[in-house]
């Protein structure tokens, strides 16, 4: 009867378990996305099936299946799976499980796998006291973080495990999870008659931007707090599931009109430094599931291309801030992002670059050039003098760091590419002809010639 009861009391608790954790995987087929790591022939696919597994720490954002990950490996290993959340458990809960993975190895000779989960919110003690069973082997550790290992893990701890990095879900695999969600009759919703709309779908999908967890709970929300219809089906529409997710849908289309719109106006409002109008835009995009690194891509070229020589830090402030974004990620590289935006709509602008190559490149292809002059010509090889190559060739440091001599082919002299706006640092050559009194003799050691 006791046994019959506790099956009863499994059964039970369940049927009341969130949707993601019901139907959460328990083969490794069937984790959607994550190839780079799970893909056929990887290391960790590896290691899994052959049962042959080291440390790991596996970092990503929520709902990415580090969990569930973990949940895989307890169903696959012959080793005994002790799982721990580091939010409730302490150093005593540490030492007792250490205790008996010690026990179980020496009387049965069976390993003990330690899966501690939210791992980041162990405090240095916690975490010094897992170091000596890791290293010894009495334990494997798995531990789950959604913060940086390398910010927040203990460098010991770290150089005795593999760091594996889960990347938010694409929207096609979260629809994946939700059709299966949605026909899976023992765990999942199956045993509902349902409708639910295209546009609902993806709606849960590209909202939950890469979170399944987020997904497929607001896709259960969504279905079992509709009514069923008089013909007894429970009809989701969009609107339904903006709701149960608590989020509107966007009208964006990340591969449609709505994504080349809303990106041009990005562009042009940091062009027209217009930063309260490049923000909402930037909010748009990532409201709506857009790549961050697509933004920092469009906010690179438009430091090259619209801000220039007016201000040549610009592209090395958005590739800086572009890489402090993948250490830090989102939520938090929203701000980032709002800075970079905010550095180009303030900087002073110039596409004199632009206007230079552009013209420098309809030339050539207009079959627009000429001999390389020879004083500028390669004088190193033997023979070269010969040929009258760089004898006559001025090294500009011996005059101060500037001095008058051509430089373009004969058929092109006077061309201008380049032409200086005036504004910000865009001022032309910082280096003039210097007066006369502080020429040096242009027969001094010319150092290091082109």
């Amino acid at each position: 009867m006791g046994d019959l009861f506790s099956e009863l009391h499994t059964e039970q608790a369940r049927k009341q378990m969130p949707l993601a954790a019901r139907i959460r995987p328990e083969k490794l087929e069937e984790i959607a996305g994550q190839s780079h790591i799970l893909g056929p022939g990887m290391l960790l696919r590896r290691a899994i099936e052959s049962d042959q597994l080291g440390s790991l720490l596996f970092y990503g954002p929520p709902g990415t299946g580090k969990t569930t990950l973990a949940m895989v490996i307890s169903h696959t290993t012959n080793a005994v799976f002790v799982p721990i959340s580091a939010v409730s458990s302490g150093v005593a809960e540490l030492r007792q499980v250490i205790r008996e993975a010690e026990e179980r190895m020496h009387l049965h000779g069976r390993g003990t796998i330690v899966f501690i989960d939210e791992i980041h919110r162990f405090n240095k003690t916690q975490q010094d006291a897992l170091l000596p069973s890791v290293e010894e082997g009495k334990i494997v550790l798995i531990g789950a973080t959604t913060e940086n290992p390398y910010f927040s893990v203990n460098a010991a701890l770290l150089s005795r495990s593999r760091i594996f990095r889960l990347e938010p879900l694409s929207e096609e695999d979260t629809m994946l999870l939700l059709k299966r969600a949605l026909e899976d009759k023992d765990k999942g919703l199956g045993m509902y008659r349902t409708e639910v709309a295209p546009e609902a779908l993806a709606h849960f999908a590209a909202a939950a931007r890469g979170d399944a967890r987020q997904a497929i709970n607001g896709l259960e929300l969504a279905v079992r707090s509709t009514a069923p219809g008089p013909d007894g089906i429970r009809r989701v529409d969009r609107r339904t599931a903006e709701e149960s997710i608590q989020e509107r849908a966007i009208v964006y289309d990340k591969t449609g009109d709505q994504h080349y719109d809303v990106a041009s106006a990005f562009i042009k409002s940091m062009r027209g430094s217009d930063a309260d109008a490049a923000i909402h835009y930037m909010a748009r995009m990532l409201s709506a599931g857009e790549d961050p690194r697509f933004l920092f891509r469009r906010m690179l070229i438009l430091a090259s291309e619209d801000v220039g020589p007016a201000d040549p830090m610009a592209m090395a402030v958005i590739a800086g801030a572009a890489a402090a974004y993948e250490q830090v990620g989102l939520p938090e590289g929203r701000i980032i992002l709002a800075n970079a935006v905010i550095y180009l709509c303030n900087a002073p602008k110039s596409n004199a670059a632009v206007v230079a190559v552009d013209k420098a490149q309809e030339d050539v292809r207009n079959g627009k050039y000429g001999a390389v002059p020879a004083h500028l010509r390669d004088s190193h090889y033997p023979g070269a003098a010969g040929f009258g190559h760089g004898l006559t060739y001025q090294y500009p440091h011996n005059f101060g760091g500037w001095v008058e001599q051509d430089y373009l082919p004969e058929e092109m002299k006077g061309t201008r590419y380049y032409i200086p706006t005036g504004i910000g640092r865009d001022t032309g050559p910082a280096m003039r002809m210097p007066e006369p009194s502080v020429k040096k003799e242009a027969n001094e050691d010319k150092g290091e010639e082109g």
